[in-house]
Formats: C-alpha cells, sequence, structure tokens
C-alpha cells in the first residue's frame, strides 16, 4: 500500500492551484483539490474576469456619446444592472464548470470543504483526514478591512459583484488599482464617486507619470478625489445613507462605502503555524525559490506567499512546484520584467522599471515621454488623452520600462515585455516600422527625451 493516500494536496482551486494540481496529476502524481468556496479562486470569481465585464459595460456609455460625433444618432439610453449581473453570473457559472472539468479530466479528486493542516502530512476536510507526501497552499489572498469604527456598513471587492442594485454614491476608500477600477466601472455605469486616499498620486506602486496621468483622465470624467485623507468613521442615518467623517472632520454623505485598501493573504485559520511553517507579519507564506516552505513537505503558491499578485504569476509558480515535484524539467521563475494592467478608465498598463526605481537602480537613465489626444477623439467632444513612456538606461540604451494610459494599454504593453525580456534597445525600438494611424506607433517615434 502506498504510504500516503496522495502524492499532492492543494488546498485552494484557484488559478495556480488548479493549474499545479493537474499538471502534476498529467505527470503521473495522485491529486487532491479541497475548495471550500468557488473553482477557479479570486480570478474567475470576484476578481480579474467579472471585473473585466463590468469594465466592458462601464464604457458603453462613452463609446455611445462617441458615436454622435461620427455620425451615429442613439435614441434613449437606459442601464439595468440586474441584467449585467445576471450575465455575468450565468458566464462565470459556466467557468467554474470548465475548471471542475480541468481537475476531473485530469484524474485530481475535488474536496469542496474547507481544508485544515494537521502536520506536515495530514490534512483534515469535510470531518475527515487523509495524508499527502506533499501540502501545497494555495488559498490566495482577501480584502483587508479596515479597523475603524463603522467598518461593518462598508463593502470589499467581493460584494461588489453581488449587488442587488447599483448604488447611486459611493464613496471608495484606497487609491490603488482595486480602487480605481471600480471607481471608473460605477462611474461608467451612472454612480456618483468620490475615491478617499492617503497617499498622492494614487498608484504609489507604479511609475508616478501613471498616478498622476490616470487621476487627471479620471476627473475629467467626474470621479472625485479626496486626497492625503482617510475615513476616521462611519455611521449609517436614519435614511439608510452612511456619514462618512474624514480625517480632515469634514463628511461626506454617500449611500455605499467600498473599502478597496489593499489585500493580505489568505492564511489565517489553516493550521500552518501548528504544522511549523513560518509566516510572515501579514501572514504571508514563507517559501524559497522552489516555494518550499520550512517543512519540506509543505509548499505555497500565489497570492498567499504575497509576491506579486497576479492571476499569469500564480500559473507560472504553480507549473515550478509541479515540475520539481513530479518531473524532470526544472523550471525556473523570475518577476523581472512582469507586465501588469489596470482596467481603469482609461486603461493603464506597465512593464519593467518605474522611472523612481530605474534612477535608484541605474542612476544614469534618460526618459521619453509623450501625451497626446487619440485620432478617435479628433471628431468628438472626448478630453481624454493617452500618455505613453519609455525609462532607457544611458549607457547601454536598453529599454528598462514602458509605460502606458489610454485605450487598450494592456495590449500593447505586452508586446513590450517580449521585447523587454529580449533586451531591446532604444535603437532597435527607433528602427521599428510604426503602424500608421495606431496609437501604438508612438513608441516607436519618440526621438527626443524630456529634460
Amino acid at each position: 500500500m502506498p504510504e500516503f493516500d496522495f502524492d499532492l494536496y492543494t488546498i485552494g482551486a484557484g488559478s495556480g492551484g488548479v493549474r499545479a494540481s493537474r499538471f502534476a496529476a498529467n505527470f503521473g502524481a495522485r491529486v487532491a483539490v479541497a475548495e471550500e468556496r468557488y473553482l477557479g479562486g479570486t480570478c474567475v470569481n470576484v476578481g480579474c474576469i467579472p471585473k473585466k465585464m463590468l469594465s466592458y459595460a462601464a464604457h458603453y456609455h462613452e463609446d455611445i456619446e462617441d458615436a454622435a460625433g461620427y455620425g451615429w444618432q442613439i435614441g434613449e439610453r437606459k442601464f439595468d444592472w440586474p441584467t449585467l449581473i445576471a450575465n455575468k453570473d450565468r458566464e462565470i457559472a459556466r467557468l467554474n464548470g470548465i475548471y471542475e472539468r480541468l481537475l476531473t479530466g485530469a484524474g485530481v479528486t475535488i474536496h469542496k470543504a474547507r481544508a485544515t493542516i494537521i502536520d506536515p502530512h495530514t490534512i483534515e476536510v469535510g470531518g475527515k483526514r487523509v495524508t499527502a507526501k506533499h501540502i501545497l497552499v494555495a488559498t490566495g489572498g482577501w480584502p483587508i478591512v479596515p479597523d475603524a469604527p463603522g467598518a461593518e456598513h462598508a463593502i470589499t471587492s467581493n460584494e461588489c459583484f453581488y449587488l442587488p442594485a447599483l448604488p447611486r454614491r459611493i464613496v471608495i476608500a484606497g487609491g490603488g488599482y482595486i480602487a480605481v477600477e471600480f471607481a471608473s466601472i460605477f462611474k461608467g455605469l451612472g454612480s456618483a464617486v468620490t475615491i478617499v486616499h492617503r497617499s498622492t498620486p494614487i498608484l504609489r506602486d507604479f511609475d508616478a507619470d501613471i498616478g498622476m496621468t490616470l487621476a487627471a483622465e479620471m476627473q475629467k470624467k467626474g470621479v472625485q478625489f479626496r486626497s492625503k485623507m482617510t475615513i476616521d468613521h462611519a455611521e449609517k442615518l436614519p435614511s439608510g445613507e452612511l456619514r462618512l467623517i474624514l480625517s480632515d472632520k469634514s463628511t461626506l454623505i454617500c449611500d455605499m462605502l467600498l473599502n478597496a485598501t489593499g489585500r493580505k493573504p489568505h492564511t489565517a485559520g489553516l493550521g500552518l503555524e501548528d504544522a511549523g511553517v513560518k509566516l510572515g507579519p501579514n501572514g504571508a507564506v514563507l517559501v524559497d525559490a522552489d516555494y518550499q516552505t520550512n517543512v519540506p513537505s509543505i509548499h505555497a503558491i500565489g497570492d498567499a506567499i504575497d509576491r506579486m499578485h497576479l492571476t499569469p504569476v500564480a500559473l507560472a509558480e504553480g507549473m515550478v512546484v509541479a515540475d520539481r515535484l513530479f518531473n524532470t524539467a526544472k523550471r525556473t521563475m523570475s518577476y523581472v520584467n512582469v507586465p501588469t494592467a489596470i482596467f481603469s478608465h482609461p486603461n493603464a498598463a506597465t512593464v519593467g522599471l518605474s522611472e523612481a526605481q530605474a534612477r535608484e537602480q541605474v542612476g544614469d537613465i534618460k526618459i521619453f515621454r509623450s501625451s497626446f489626444k487619440a485620432l478617435k477623439h479628433t471628431l468628438t467632444r472626448n478630453e481624454e488623452r493617452v500618455m505613453m513612456k519609455l525609462v532607457v538606461d544611458a549607457k547601454t540604451d536598453r529599454v528598462l520600462g514602458a509605460h502606458m494610459v489610454g485605450p487598450d494599454a494592456g495590449e500593447i504593453i505586452q508586446g513590450f515585455a517580449v521585447a523587454l525580456n529580449c533586451g531591446a534597445t532604444k535603437t532597435q525600438v527607433d528602427a521599428t516600422i510604426g503602424i500608421h494611424p495606431t496609437m501604438a506607433e508612438e513608441f516607436v517615434t519618440m526621438r527626443e527625451p524630456v529634460a
């Protein structure tokens, strides 16, 4: 008889956990996965996928307005929130089924229950105990709820996808990518939106020009900002409205408060500490380059290790674990030049070093930056502007970073991620023929560095 019930037991059926589990099974391992909520994890259910659907929906009002400049006469407009949510729910249910079939098709056993770690090789799930040679923690992250009076009146990004009605007035606490994405969504769908954020500019973890440009463009679209402030407390009024008292003692009245002040590893109560696994101050599972913890049989990937909160990163980490444990190919994971996009209105995207990072790490750099109104808007009343930026090593001529705010920024920056990983130089970018007329061609026509 085998020494253990399974070769790999994965806790969490999000993107990373599913990828590691099904590839491990394809390599011949006996694999089980435990998931207490929904197959597909945050990305499929309360993250990337439904958020992009809501973002598409929110952008249609601008498309309709812009159409007038091109001769289209649009009749009465009406948006129905329940229809959007019902259609979104149907698509997510379809994706949940796909994830289940991916696992079962690979021979993975699925336990739809909460799992906890008893010891380095034992898991308790659904009231029963099973054993595994290796345990993989892929439980993702969870929204941070501020410890402030009235916090119980707020929602998090998790609840945004299941609201029974569109809020008339919403205040969003936070200045990160989740805050600006939902601000754009709710504003585009018709809500009055105010962002209350502590740092200036918004998106402090990105290149500064992205934050400053995006804030200016969002203000043009009607999003209000209360900068360098926090919400001291919230109280519910007899009318059902919320009164928010800010750090400067001013007040805001709204119908809904969204806390978007960050996420933390979702590791509490898993039994990791009892099994001897070391955790960081915020609950992050501490792992080495192979995603192994200090307990050799326990591994962790994705948001649970708090490195890069990106679905493709979790997928890649999962492949490293599956390969190392059950295959002869030994993959490695690089966090250099990982591209990312923010699906705000307008979009923003980035790859490589920000200007500040480049100055700190390299020193002598050149900055190429352009701001312009896209051709599409020359016949409309839309005043949206595009920002593109390249960060270049002055000595080697290598492009260190590419940043953009504008429509389809993620689609454009994806190609630059390939170029940066291939060591592209500014001379090579300049020698590339642009596709005319497109926004993207601006990246290959910026010749003079800014002061």
